[in-house]
Formats: C-alpha cells, structure tokens, sequence
C-alpha cells in the first residue's frame, strides 16, 4: 500500500508511555512500570510497543519506527477482519524495511475488532464488567497459538524490539499485554491502569470515525452510548479479567504454561528479559 507524507491530525497523546508515530494512533511503550518485588525493579523499556492498527501511518511515522529498532510486528487481526476494513477504505496491512510482519489472528475465521465482537456478545455494548469478561473469555480462549508466538520472541529474541497490534490496540493486544505484566509481577491496579490508556491514546477523530461505522450495525441500531462503551477501556474491566485469570487459569503463570504451552524455564527467561533493576518511570496515583 502506499504511505502517505504526512497525516492530520497527530496520532495522540505525546508524554511516555505513548510515542508519536505519524499516523498509527495509541502507539505506548509496554515499559516503565514498576513491579510488585523486588523494589526498585520494573519493567524494561523499549522492547515491547502497543498500537491500534497502522495502515495510516506516515513516512515519518515508519522512521520513527526504525529509529527504535523494531524488527517485528505482530497482527493478531483476522483475515476476514483485515478484508472488511480494507474494503472499507481502512485497515489494511502495511510492511516496510526492515521490520517482519507476522500474522498471528486470535481468532481465524471471526472478526475480533470491537464491532465482531459486539455481534457475538450483545451486553459488550452494556458498558458493565460482565460483557467485556465473556469477550476477553473467548480471547483467551482462541488465542493461545498467537499469544505463544509472542511470548516466545519475548523469551528467546530480547532484543529485537516488538509491536503488537490488532484493530483499537485494546481488546486482544489489551489481553496480552496484561498477561504479560501480570506475568512479570506488576500489580493488577497497574496493569489496569496501563490497559485504560487506550481511552486517551485513541485520538477523537478516530473514535468518531470508528463509532460512525458502529452505528451501521444492525446490533447497534440507535443505541450511540453502546457503540461508546465497545471502544472504552475502563480499569474495571481488566481488574474483573485480571481476577476471572487467577480463577479460571491460575493466574498468567497458570495460562502460559498450561494454555500457551511454554515451558518453566521459558517463562523464567521471559522474566529475566524483561525485568530490570531500574526505578519505574510510571506509577499509579
């Protein structure tokens, strides 16, 4: 696809976490933040990056992306999903230089984007705990294959720095990236807290668009302040995802093992990557 030069409005918020990369909204660094024990240990920075999808970004945007290294970009989109949007003048798939794409859908033959998953759970529009938990159910239940892969690249390839994406950057790029702080030890009101920056990383031009689009669904028919909740990212609903983990998976650790199938000493070395012995550069209020 071609790559435009420049791209109005800017991509979001510009203090850390997040990282303007022209065109490619919520685009945050995973590190920073502080974990439960040892003190003065966090999580590393610069190896792990969030993002909504990046079809739109610019030519800056993809220098901005070499100057920090990142060798891989993980899509965890489904084909049918990438084919709608695509039609729809939005949401394709971008490659450049220097940086692998790999295509690792949480769901293979369903739509995962926030709008796929409204069709298959009705009370995802509610707005309350309970149908963000039976949708993060089900992602956590189709996306062991694609979530190992990442893991894996955490555990054996450090230092190749990483993107993982889907469509909103929130729902199953949220999921992993909360198993994966979780995993690290990094207390659940954090990783709550790191998962609600999705709400300020999303830029207003994009939700309006996104919300726009929404209302054309059947599913969706005059009911606007539904079509908000799908695109929200409230710490209550990965604190309540966080707690169904611990009941249903044994915690990150349990899932890992047991669903995503990496070994104890895998998860060891996913952990020694990844922590560091430096103060947090984020902490909760």
């Amino acid at each position: 696809m071609s790559v435009p030069d420049s791209l109005s409005p800017a991509s979001g918020p510009t203090e850390a976490p997040f990282v303007v990369v022209a065109g490619i909204p919520n685009f945050r660094d995973l590190g920073g933040y502080p974990i439960k024990s040892p003190t003065n240990h966090s999580i590393r920075r610069e190896v792990i990056y969030r993002c909504a999808e990046p079809s739109r970004v610019t030519k800056d945007g993809i220098e901005t992306m070499q100057r920090l290294g990142i060798t891989h970009i993980y899509d965890l989109r489904s084909d049918q999903e990438i084919k709608r949007y695509e039609a729809a003048g939005r949401g394709g798939i971008v490659e450049w230089e220097g940086c692998e794409r790999v295509f690792v859908p949480v769901f293979q033959n369903q739509d995962g984007s926030p709008e796929g998953l409204a069709v298959r759970y009705r009370n995802y529009a509610a707005g309350n705990t309970e149908g963000f938990t039976k949708a993060y159910t089900d992602i956590l239940r189709s996306a062991p294959p694609s979530y190992r892969t990442i893991l894996l690249h955490l555990a054996y390839e450090p230092s190749k720095p990483l993107i993982v994406h889907c469509t909103a950057g929130k729902d199953r790029t949220g999921v992993i990236c909360a198993l994966v702080l979780s995993l690290c030890g990094v207390d659940d009101e954090v990783v709550a807290q790191e998962y609600s920056l999705t709400e300020v990383g999303l830029t207003t031009e994009w939700k309006e668009k996104v919300i726009q689009h929404l209302m054309k669904n059947p599913v969706l028919k005059d009911n606007e302040q539904g079509a908000w909740n799908l695109i929200s990212a409230k710490k209550a609903n990965m604190l309540a995802t966080l707690q169904l983990i611990r009941e249903e998976f044994g915690g990150a650790e349990g899932y890992v093992t047991e669903k995503c199938g990496l070994t104890k000493e895998e998860v060891e070395m996913v952990k020694s990557n990844l922590i560091v012995e430096k103060p947090a550069v984020h902490y909760i209020n």
